[in-house]
This record gives structure tokens, sequence and C-alpha cells, in this order.
């Protein structure tokens, strides 16, 4: 059996609104620009993967979560540096009046969207975060903005956790949450959008301590990610030769997505410069006290880890997206092959026939597998069909209750991978799933 990858993503786009994964935001009004829903299947994968992520960062002795709010003291982002700082330099072009980076382009070059020459209007700084008003009146003072990423709810949250929880360096704060950046050249699908998801930790360690926490940590994340059923050879790590004025070091993990490489996690060393910023414009003491070091105060250095949630699952998917060609009486097929705790639905059951006699037990079964996992009952169409269905989805086992089962008492699973299929009594088939697809 040969199969082939993913070729474009008009393809992974097609089938994500296709089978009920990712749609357009606000379609019946013709969609809005880089915004995107999670369906029925997309919010199921995400959450999985949001879970595995989670259990992955804090179900550690020197871990710690939090979910900050999205709205925070607009000196926050004076403190660092977003206000002030966080510009692309922005050029229209005068006769098409598409946007573009002025970094991303040759400004010597014909408008790349029109072919027009020499119109590119003068650079200009352009402030990624959204703004909004806070309180009945607008004026300066009520001014609040969007969170750009979720890092520094962690900052500011620092001496709240490490009294609370009563912890040493070093340790960890961990958080899910939704950022906001009024992206200039968004695209890719759901690669760049305007508002998306981060799962970031911020790992806080004496200072020194750096490189050796930042050889764990990218030994700890890049293996989460080949646990997630990424394949090795599409992963790879590029070194930041260019640093940001508060890192020491940063590597990013990048997959090659259909477009081509794309950053998915950053691991930076960001040293002390947002504990100190927060310091200075709050006025608060900061310090930690280092009892195993003679009670020393000091700022700890930050090394932190960053995903982008969305990119993540985009890698997933593109991953798992395969058109595969048995070369015998089979047709060819479109199957996700998700990692079974990562698929959306885990099991599908199947009566052979809409009948009384097979949809009882059938029914019976979805209710006691749904204790436990994301099931779906399919009774639409032929069994070939169907099983065609739950590859599309990635659904990892299809299970067929068929005449047989009112005597036998057992049902035939399929494995959506090998599609051997196999019989296994109805008391056993739970604890089968379980045992068989690491669920």
């Amino acid at each position: 059996m040969s199969e082939e990858n993913l070729k474009s993503m008009a393809d992974l786009v097609a089938h994500s609104k296709h089978r009920g994964f990712i749609f357009q935001s606000s379609e019946i009004y013709g969609g809005l620009g880089s915004c995107w829903d999670m369906g029925p299947l997309g919010v199921e994968l995400k959450n999985n993967l949001k879970q595995s992520w989670w259990k992955a960062m804090t179900y550690r002795d020197d871990i710690d979560g939090v979910d900050a709010a999205i709205l925070m003291h607009p000196t926050v982002w004076k403190a660092s540096g977003h206000v002030d700082n966080f510009t692309d330099p922005l050029v229209d072009c005068k006769v098409c009046k598409s946007r573009f980076r002025a970094d991303n382009i040759d400004l010597n070059a014909p408008c790349s969207n029109c072919g027009s020459k020499d119109s590119f209007t003068e650079p200009r700084n352009f402030n990624l975060m959204f703004s909004t008003q806070m309180g009945p009146v607008e004026d300066t003072s009520s001014k609040v903005y969007l969170r750009p990423e979720t890092a520094q709810g962690i900052f500011v949250n620092f001496p709240n956790v490490q009294t609370t929880m009563r912890r040493k360096l070093p340790f960890g704060i961990a958080q899910i949450g939704k950022a906001f950046r009024n992206e200039i050249t968004p695209g890719n699908f759901i690669f760049r959008t305007r508002e998306f998801e981060q799962m970031e930790m911020q790992y806080f360690i004496k200072p020194g301590t750096q490189a050796e926490a930042m050889e764990m940590w990218k030994e700890l994340r890049w293996n989460w990610h080949l646990e997630n059923g990424l394949r090795k050879e599409r992963l790879q790590w590029k070194k930041h030769e260019q640093l940001a004025h508060y890192a020491d070091a940063a590597f990013d993990i990048e997959y090659q997505f259909a477009h081509g490489w794309g950053e998915m996690e950053g691991i930076h060393s960001r040293t002390d410069f947002d504990l100190k910023q927060h310091q200075e414009y709050s006025k608060k003491n900061l310090n930690y006290v280092d009892q195993l070091d003679g009670n020393k105060k000091y700022l700890p250095y930050v090394l932190e880890t960053s995903v982008g949630c969305d990119r993540c699952m985009l890698a997933i998917m593109s991953d798992a997206y395969r058109t595969e060609f048995p070369g015998d009486a089979e047709k060819e097929r479109v199957v996700m092959r998700f990692k079974p705790s990562l698929a959306p639905i885990k099991a599908a059951i199947m009566p052979l026939m809409k009948k009384p006699d097979l949809e009882g037990p059938a029914t019976a079964l979805l209710r006691d597998l749904q204790k436990d996992f994301k099931c779906e009952y399919d009774t639409a169409g032929s069994i070939g069909k169907r099983y065609r269905r739950q590859d599309e989805i990635g659904t990892p086992a299809c299970i067929t209750v068929d005449f047989d089962t009112l005597t036998d008492h057992s049902v035939t699973v399929r494995d959506r991978d090998t599609m051997v299929q196999e019989r296994v009594a109805l008391d056993k088939v739970k604890s089968y799933i379980k045992e068989k697809f690491s669920l």
C-alpha cells in the first residue's frame, strides 16, 4: 500500500470544513479576515491537545498553573515594552491599496499584487496591540489592551504563586489562554491569525543556571511533540542568531508545513528582564529570598517555553493527513492518522443495518463507552462508506454490531490504520479499546 502526505494547505482547509474541524469565522457574512471557528471535531481535537500539554507541564512537583485575565492594567504593557516597541513597519501600495510589512518585501520592486512600480508609501510603525475602552467614558485614562501574549499574566503573578504555593527555585508557572495581535499579513489558514491561543510556561531559575535549564527544556519539549505523533523528519531546531533585547539564548522548534518550515514553539532564556521591569514600574519588591544560599535576595532568571496552540494543532492535522492507495479492490482513502489519545472521536458504533434487533445492543454499547470516550453513532450509508467517513475524521476504532452479535455476544472492531478487523466480546470491548489504542 502506498500513501501520499498533505500536498497543499488548500486541501486541508477544504477537508477541515467538509468534516467539521474548522470553519471560517462569520462565514454567512463573507467571513472575517484570519479569524476561524473551531467546529465540533476541531474543538475536541484542540481540547485533547491542550489537555496533553497541561498534563505534561503541570502534573509535576515543580510547576503550577494559572489563568490570568485577558484585560490587564495598561501599565503592564508599558513595563513589558509592548506599548513602545511592539510594532511592525507598514507600507501601502498607493495604486491597489494592498498592505505589506516593509521588512518582508523589496521596496524598490514592483507591487506583488498589482505590478505597479514606485507605488509604496513611506514605512510607518504600526502597533500590533488591539485596544479597547474600560468604563463608561472614552478617554485616554480608560484605554486598555487585549493582551498580545499570555506571559505577562504569569510574571505579574510571580509573587502570588511563589508565596501561596511555598515554591523554591527552580519552579514554573503555566497558562493556556487567548492572545490577540493585529497582524498586518496573517495567513496560511490557522498558522497566523489575529486571535489565537498560547500554551506558555515560565520557569523561574537561579541566575547562572539558564544554560542547564535550556538543555533540559529543549529535550522535554522536543519529546512531547514526538509523543503526540509528529514525525521526527518534519521537525527541526532553529537557533536565533539575532536575539530579542531581553534574551541571552533562543531556539524554535519548527515544523515542515505545506507552505514551508514554520515556528511552532519557542524556548527562550529571558534573563531577569520581565521581573526587573515590573518591579520598576509597580514599585513592588519582586526579589526572591534564597534560603539555601544565605537568604540572598535576587530577581530570578526565566526560561520560557511558548507553544502556539493553533499552530501545533495545524501541524498535527497536517502530519495526520494521508491519502492512501491500497492497490487492491479497496478504493483510495483519505485518513487522519491522529494519535488515538488526540483523536476527536475515539470510537464509532455502527449497527450493520437499521433494525431494532441490532440498534438495541448498539445503543447499549454506545452508552457504556460514552462513560469513558467521546463516541459517535453512525448508521448512514453502507458499512464501507461509514468506514471511510470515520477514517477521514481520524476515529481509531470502528465497532460493528451485526446479526452474529445476537448469538455470540461479540462485535467486530476495525483498526483505522491497519484496517484489520477483530472479533471482540461485548463485555471486553471497553478494555480492548483502552489497551489497543492506549486511551
